[in-house]
């Protein structure tokens, strides 16, 4: 079984090119987040594959990125209210 480990994935990119491009790549292993906050799941290949592609995209001059692992074990903490869903309960496609 693959060993899959908890990280924080978190980045402040300044270029809309860019910010778009880090977006995509957040999103092909992210399980949640919102905006550019994301929860993955990676395992050490994905973690270096991850880090790679965040170095040749930022610049480092402008931009910065944060990846923290968390413990697995800690329990998780929900603060705030859920908007509620603004679709209705069925679609009509006719």
């Amino acid at each position: 079984m693959v060993q899959r480990t908890p990280y924080l994935l978190a980045y402040d990119i300044r270029e809309p090119r860019r910010l778009k491009a880090a977006l995509k790549i957040a999103r092909s292993h992210a399980t949640g987040g919102q905006r550019s906050v994301h929860e993955v799941f990676l395992t050490r290949s994905e973690r270096n594959g991850i880090l790679e592609a965040f170095r040749q995209l930022l610049d480092q001059q402008e931009d910065r990125l944060l990846l923290i692992r968390l413990d697995p074990r800690a329990r998780t903490y929900a603060i705030g209210t859920a908007s509620p869903m603004a679709d209705p309960d069925f679609f009509y496609l006719g």
